[in-house]
């Protein structure tokens, strides 16, 4: 048997790809017949139960006299209203990452003693193994940093004798350890992009102890390494808005249902990284960003409602971006009226546009934000109300940071494992069962036929 060329090895996968898809195809009707929630989503949209959680709730709409009624979006990390959570440490003009953090952990709010040791551990373990950044991730430079996070997270197993021990004192131990060093590993592994695939220059900045995370992020990725007291502010919201988003989004289902095998930490957040990476989950502030660059270039004048629907229209019509008819940052699987998070950042991102000169474009967001939701329902017809996410205003505000494109989705994951942690625990403690749901076969039987004979 002789070996194939380059180019016969990629025919053969071709002609094997359509054989693929034609034995790989389920007829939808199939799905109705046997009543499966495709998308683990009843046919209003609702998702199906499929645990409990006391770890955040997210409502966006209520149940009146039988009927299903839109209201203004919550969103309650245990309990507490993330507004009160947000304004609560604004008002007091400190940085709130850490106490989220300590609540979604813990379930309660951290007295003044008890946030202060807990900053101090998260600092303490704000740091890698020794070498680890030059043999690890500056000697396999990644152009997708999301996947070089997570071979990174992945690598840390090796260097962790009780890795296997799931124990709550030894998962809580290495969950407030990754939760303290991602946004190096992650900075470090953009950094190292920039330098080999680039040929940027390279520098590897050490975190401040006496720093929070949102400030030791900008320090490691500025090379200056200042920040002023607003950027640092918007970065620390931000991380408190990604926190944690209950327990049926597409990477804390992965957490639940990954954790519920027996697996080690390491491979849970590895695994639930790679769930969020996905555009139609936590990729998708970067597609925002890239749909208004598109706007920008086509429409002239940013002030003008009418010229700014017509392009919407070609966006919706497939006609104008990327011909997927969707306007990216616009509607949520739960929120109707609004998305209180989108909200809070809108508010603190207009403040940022403000310092940073860039009014004109957040202008131009705000109009796209008041046009598309009703243009959206006349051209596709849809029965509920939609709204800007957080993934509308993220991007804006990641890019008046001077944040790379290649970045955005990682500063979601580094928000996010405070969530994932918190669900981890939740499910070793509550429920010590593997999550296995059912498929049903609909294959027919065959007969096997000899070689010689097909």
């Amino acid at each position: 048997m002789s070996y194939l060329s380059a180019g016969d090895a990629a025919r053969e996968i071709h002609k094997l790809s359509q054989l693929c898809s034609e034995n790989n195809f389920i007829s939808p009707e199939l799905y109705d017949y046997y009543h499966v929630k495709r998308g683990l989503r009843e046919a209003n949209g609702k998702g199906v139960l499929t645990g409990l959680t006391e770890i955040s709730t997210v409502n966006g709409t209520k149940e009146v006299d039988g009927n299903i009624v839109p209201i203004e979006g919550e969103l309650l990390y245990r309990g507490i209203s993330v507004n009160d959570l947000v304004n609560g440490f604004i008002s007091e003009d400190r940085f709130g990452y850490e106490e989220t953090v300590y609540l979604l952990l813990f379930g309660k709010l951290p007295g003044t003693d008890e946030l202060e040791q807990f900053t101090r551990l998260i600092s303490y373990n704000r740091k890698l193994p020794e070498d680890f950044v030059e043999d690890v991730i500056l000697k396999s430079p990644n152009k997708d940093i999301m996947n070089a996070t997570a071979r990174s997270i992945l690598a840390l197993n090796s260097y962790d004798k009780n890795a296997d021990d799931l124990s709550i004192t030894n998962v809580l131990r290495q969950s407030i350890s990754l939760i303290s060093s991602v946004p190096l590993i992650a900075a470090y592994s953009y950094l190292s992009y920039r330098h080999y695939m680039l040929n940027r220059g390279l520098y590897i900045h050490n975190p401040k102890p006496e720093l929070s995370t949102a400030e030791n992020i900008l320090r490691i990725l500025r090379q200056d390494k200042s920040f002023t007291p607003l950027e640092a502010r918007i970065l620390d919201i931000a991380l408190v808005l990604h926190a944690e988003h209950g327990g049926g989004n597409n990477s804390t289902f992965t957490t639940h249902v990954v954790t519920s095998s027996g697996t080690d930490t390491y491979s849970s957040v590895a695994a639930s990284l790679c769930s969020l990476k996905g555009p139609k989950h936590g990729g998708a502030n970067i597609k925002v960003k890239k749909m208004f660059d598109e706007i920008k270039r086509n429409v002239k004048d940013w002030n003008d409602d009418d010229e700014i629907s017509a392009y919407l229209l070609k966006i919706l019509r497939k006609e104008a971006y990327d011909k997927s008819g969707l306007i990216y940052g616009i509607g949520h699987a739960i929120y109707t009226l609004s998305d209180p998070r989108a909200k809070i950042l809108e508010t603190y991102t207009m403040q940022l546009a403000e310092e940073k000169g860039k009014m004109d474009e957040a202008h131009l967001y705000q109009a796209v934000a008041r046009l598309a939701p009703d243009l959206m329902k006349t051209e596709r017809k849809m029965y509920k109300p939609v709204c800007p996410n957080i993934d509308f205003y993220s991007g804006f505000a990641y890019s008046m940071l001077g944040i790379p494109d290649e970045f955005f989705t990682p500063l979601f994951a580094i928000a996010r494992i405070a969530g994932w942690s918190a669900h981890r625990i939740e499910e070793l403690v509550c429920t010590n069962k593997i999550i296995r749901p059912a498929y049903m076969s609909v294959a027919s039987p065959i007969t096997y036929v000899p070689l010689e004979d097909r």
